[in-house]
């Protein structure tokens, strides 16, 4: 048995049913005896040591690599008991604290995001293979948090919702020239040019984005209203009425919020309005979390708004709104967390086994942030002028009310064409 990491989890599991099987052939025993129960097993004591140093990175490498595995219970299970037992701050030892301090000083080298970089960066996630994203994403591939108005709503359907909700906010008028940071595969984006009419332009730096958004333009007769650009947002010079960015945020790096929000003042005019969409931390700054930043999301951040409010300042905008959603993105995940564990078989014979518990432990260790630590997202409404937007938010929920009557005569428009009846969460827009 592994002294140190008995030590540990002597300390840290006090409630729940923790049994470990040491890579020696020991067994012990954490935690009261109540649920969850979730049985970690070692298969060699390289791995004990590992976790016991360093769990932010090591237990999703161990994981990875097939060094641990869950006989009772799995991944999302042991981070669930773990972190009910922790509250948000799992890493307490003295030697986990100093990896911490070490991480955030070398934050703005791992954060340095340059054109080149940030192309880069993209490319490692967004251009795997457009069939795993297939595997778990909703219908019109939203890879964002969705907007949950009921527990009973689907993901579909509050992928839909979410973008009903950005458009409300944004009051987007016929002809308005919109720009979409960080578009995706262009489902945000054809939303505002078929619902609003409105003029898009949406700027993408991964090339499977790039093209299945184009293509979908095309396909549904809208490519002369929405354009994708393979492109980077610092490198347009033109100005919008509108500007949304969704889940692109996290991607810009601490160290270049300045220049993002001082572009973003150029880019929008006089009198428009931008939304800014992005996972947020309710407490203090602090750093990547190793795994995510090592195999996922390279280059990427995670911000409190307290680093995030002074640069919108700087740059001469105005904060005209701030929504927090708490556990939306927590739903989200588990979503699309049980639609990946359906189709592991799937995702396996595009790639492989431990691509696979790399991503199982992605999806779990996200959901399980969101749900037990820090993580949130906020929404940011910001402008040049302060009437921009009206006095009230009545004008949100007049608008999405209003969007959600478009939808329905889209949706019976299509029924009535069709010889198949759908309904709203069955269709893509």
């Amino acid at each position: 048995m592994s002294s140190m990491l008995h030590s540990v989890l002597n300390k840290l599991i006090s409630s729940g049913d923790l049994k470990v099987q040491f890579a020696d052939g020991t067994t012990h025993t954490y935690g009261n005896g109540t649920s969850p129960h979730v049985t970690l097993a070692f298969h060699n004591k390289a791995a004990e040591r590992a976790i016991a140093l360093d769990p932010e990175l090591k237990l999703g490498e161990c994981f990875m690599d097939g060094d641990i595995s869950f006989p009772e219970g799995d991944i999302y299970s042991f981070l669930r008991l773990v972190f009910e037992n922790t509250g948000p701050t799992a890493a307490k030892e003295p030697w986990m604290r100093i990896l911490t301090r070490l991480r955030k000083i070398f934050r703005p080298l791992q954060q340095m995001n340059t054109l080149a970089r940030s192309s880069r960066n993209v490319q490692r996630h967004y251009d795997l293979s457009g069939e795993l994203y297939d595997l778990f994403l909703d219908p019109d591939k939203q890879y964002s948090c969705a907007y949950f108005e009921t527990p009973q709503t689907s993901l579909a359907e509050a992928q839909l919702a979410k973008k009903r909700h950005i458009a409300a906010k944004l009051q987007i008028k016929p002809e308005d020239k919109l720009l979409d940071i960080g578009c995706g595969w262009g489902g945000l984006g054809l939303y505002f040019a078929e619902f609003l009419d409105a003029d898009v332009t949406g700027v993408t730096l991964s090339q499977e984005q790039f093209q299945i958004a184009n293509q979908r333009a095309k396909a549904r007769g809208l490519n002369q209203q929405a354009q994708f650009l393979l492109q980077d947002y610092r490198e347009l010079n033109q100005q919008f009425d509108r500007i949304s960015s969704v889940g692109m945020f996290e991607h810009v790096g601490v160290t270049h919020y300045a220049e993002f929000f001082q572009q973003v003042a150029r880019l929008l005019k006089p009198d428009g309005s931008m939304l800014l969409h992005s996972i947020g931390r309710s407490d203090e700054p602090s750093v990547t979390n190793p795994f995510i930043r090592k195999y996922i999301f390279p280059g990427g951040y995670i911000p409190s708004l307290s680093e995030v409010l002074p640069h919108i300042e700087n740059a001469g905008l105005i904060i005209t709104d701030i929504e927090i959603l708490h556990l939306h993105y927590a739903e989200t995940l588990k979503a699309w967390r049980e639609a990946f564990m359906a189709n592991r078989d799937k995702a396996k014979a595009i790639y492989d086994e431990r691509f696979c518990r790399m991503w199982e432990f992605y999806l779990a260790g996200s959901e399980s942030a969101f749900r037990w630590q820090n993580m949130m997202v906020f929404q940011i409404q910001l402008a040049h002028r302060q009437d921009a937007v009206p006095l009230t938010r009545n004008y949100i929920e007049q608008a999405e009310k209003r969007l959600k009557r478009l939808e329905m005569r889209k949706f019976k428009a299509c029924n009535d064409s069709s010889s198949e009846k759908a309904s709203p969460k069955h269709l893509v827009y």
